[in-house]
């Protein structure tokens, strides 16, 4: 049987790392087989390709380059990772995907989505995932999280209004894409995990999950 591909998505400071080990142990408790894997990165070159985008350089990166550079992390994992564990019949819970680069090239280095689409297309075709889950929050409260977590990388040192544009993205797309489920992530780390579980419940086992 083909397993699941579930995204979680969101901005620096979401919490997309506690969701993930949230999701993972509910699915676990069902008797799932998981697989956890990360972009940009999952595969010995797709983390080298992940140590070239995040860090800084003498010269300046373009947001073509920078594209690039992500959907070719992106294809690694995808082809050696995640469809061969899918087939397996293995859920696959991933921290970031396309959506990512549709908000924070396409929204963020203001690209824009057709430019994103075509690329997508030629790179993963019709490969999407079964459900996405968008952590969203203030740019502002996320960007204090990431810096309580410790030293920023390239992109998190990216102005607010970077932060902001890529935000409005993300929030619009998933407003046309209803496999794409919008959690409030400044509420309690206890209240984003519960939402978070009842949004895979419902969408993926036709069930609403434990409410509060």
């Amino acid at each position: 049987m083909q397993g699941k591909f579930i995204v979680v998505e969101g901005l620096e400071g979401a919490g997309k790392s506690s969701a993930i080990a949230s999701l993972v142990s509910h699915l676990q408790a069902k008797s799932i087989a998981t697989l956890t894997v990360r972009e940009p990165g999952g595969t010995p070159l797709a983390e080298a390709l992940r140590d070239l985008v995040k860090q800084d350089w003498q010269e300046n990166l373009s947001a073509e380059t920078e594209l690039l550079l992500m959907y070719a992390s992106r294809m690694q994992l995808v082809q050696n990772v995640i469809k061969p564990a899918l087939a397996a019949g293995k859920w696959v819970i991933a921290d970031r995907h396309d959506l990512s680069s549709r908000a924070y090239q396409g929204g963020g280095r203001e690209l824009g989505d057709n430019k994103l689409q075509t690329l997508k297309q030629l790179v993963l075709g019709d490969f999407v995932p079964d459900l996405t889950l968008l952590l969203d929050l203030d740019p502002e409260v996320g960007l204090q999280r990431a810096r309580e977590r410790g030293e920023l990388d390239r992109i998190e040192q990216e102005t607010v209004a970077f932060f902001e544009r890529t935000r409005s993205r993300y929030l619009e797309i998933a407003e046309q894409d209803r496999t794409i489920q919008v959690i409030n992530a400044e509420q309690p780390m206890a209240d984003v995990h519960q939402a978070l579980i009842n949004a895979l419940e419902l969408a993926l086992f036709g069930e609403r999950g434990l409410t509060k």
